[in-house]
């Protein structure tokens, strides 16, 4: 006869189950990449790195990540191709864009604004504001940071 392993659980308990949101980091930058990715991961969330946009474009396809954090000026595809391509796709068009450029010039912050990013954020950032930026967004689609209590 087989029993329970753990202590049996009523019916009047309810479980909260929450799937982490999966976040994409794109950029050429090794630091960069880790102290994203490390800080993304502290928070609970699932992270997959890419080094240039021909990378990111086929992690985004096996991936599916919820939100992207893509740098503009990389090797092989720039930043801009492949927020384009993913603006354009029809399993990634909703998916969020975060820039990360140390192009602040005011004509690069609005071609993302037309291009459809959820927000432009200039280099050097402050890793604590950008992952309160990255939780904001993220709630928006109904995530949480997996420490968050709901």
């Amino acid at each position: 006869m087989l029993r329970p392993a753990g202590p049996r659980i009523s019916a009047s308990h309810t479980f909260h189950f929450m799937i982490n949101a999966r976040i994409l980091v794109v950029d050429d930058d090794r630091v960069i990449q880790q102290l994203l990715k490390v800080n993304l991961e502290l928070e609970g969330y699932a992270v997959e790195v890419a080094e240039d946009g021909e990378e990111a474009l086929a992690q985004f396809d096996a991936f599916h990540p919820n939100l992207v954090l893509l740098d503009i000026m990389m090797p092989k595809l720039d930043g801009w191709e492949v927020c384009r391509r993913l603006k354009a796709g029809v399993d990634s068009c909703e998916v969020p864009i975060v820039l990360l450029s140390a192009r602040a010039q005011e004509a690069d912050v609005q071609r993302g604004t037309d291009l459809g990013v959820a927000a432009y954020v200039t280099k050097p950032f402050d890793p604590i504001q950008l992952l309160d930026l990255v939780a904001d967004i993220l709630a928006k689609q109904g995530f949480s940071s997996a420490w968050e209590p709901r």
